[in-house]
């Protein structure tokens, strides 16, 4: 065995073995697995390097997501740390921020993250808005230490504060853009998500009860009362569900504003407010 391997061999000899084992970009991902265990500027893989890169590859091939190997993902062009606690931060969730960040006529903002997990949507709108605050809630302690941690390591920890809280349940107040990544998985669908989803990130945070509605039900009664009436909430909704929780919210004296697609074309924020009752 050769002392030590450049990174042309590195990559190559990592994709092959992630190709094998039916990793969809597996060249990205030994790309990445390589620069992890390289040293600043460093173009060969030492022995002990090699070996380290072994144990990843193997990890990844057997399907846990990337973002847990590596201990980090990025959202919104910001480095957010993620293990099994939280859920991997996807692109199709900056549709919310770009939608909370185009609402008109806010100054000053309160704003509330209803199940933070990462703190990547909290920590998002912050960092774009220097005159905005805001609180971050979720039911798992764990979670809301790796928000935290983001939120620290961002330089917004002195602009928001983290409640352990189930949805609504514990909270008083007025905010002016609430955002919301709720589960919404329903349990016929469990079967057919990919392999690093259903085994390697939190169930809690992904499953969303028989139809995949059954937190924005939690949610949608008590929204408005945590809503001013300048301000707006932004959930996310997975493919086909934005008219069934957007007639929730009607329901609760909400009103569908606008319903924004991702990248894709999905529909996928759902953006609502308050009825003003006096005109």
């Amino acid at each position: 065995m050769r002392a030590s391997l450049s990174v042309y061999d590195a990559v190559f000899e990592a994709t092959r073995h992630l190709a094998e084992a039916g990793i969809a970009q597996p060249r990205i991902d030994a790309r990445v697995l390589v620069e992890h265990v390289l040293g600043v500027g460093e173009r060969h893989l030492e022995f002990g390097q090699r070996e380290d890169l072994r144990q990843l590859v193997q990890r990844r091939a057997a399907r846990e997501p990337l973002a847990h190997i590596t201990g980090h993902r990025e959202f919104w062009s910001l480095t957010f740390a993620v293990n099994r606690h939280t859920l991997v931060p996807r692109p199709d969730s900056e549709t919310l921020i770009e939608a909370a960040l185009a609402w008109p006529a806010l100054g000053r903002a309160a704003v509330l993250d209803l199940g933070s997990g990462s703190g990547c949507l909290l920590a998002a709108v912050l960092s774009e808005r220097p005159e905005w605050w805001g609180l971050g809630l979720d039911i798992d302690a764990a979670a809301l230490s790796v928000a935290g941690y983001n939120l620290d390591a961002l330089g917004l920890g002195t602009r928001s504060c983290l409640v352990r809280g189930d949805w609504t349940d514990c909270l008083t107040g007025s905010f002016d853009v609430v955002l919301c990544n709720p589960p919404y998985i329903a349990e016929k669908e469990w079967p057919d998500l990919d392999p690093e989803v259903a085994t390697f990130e939190p169930r809690i945070a992904l499953a969303g009860g028989t139809d995949g509605l059954a937190c924005y039900r939690r949610i949608a009664p008590r929204l408005g009362d945590l809503m001013s009436m300048r301000g707006a909430a932004f959930l996310e909704v997975g493919a086909g569900q934005a008219t069934h929780v957007a007639e929730l919210l009607g329901h609760h004296g909400l009103g569908v504003v606008e319903i924004k697609e991702d990248l894709a074309g999905i529909p996928r924020c759902v953006v609502a407010r308050r009825w003003n009752r006096r005109g």
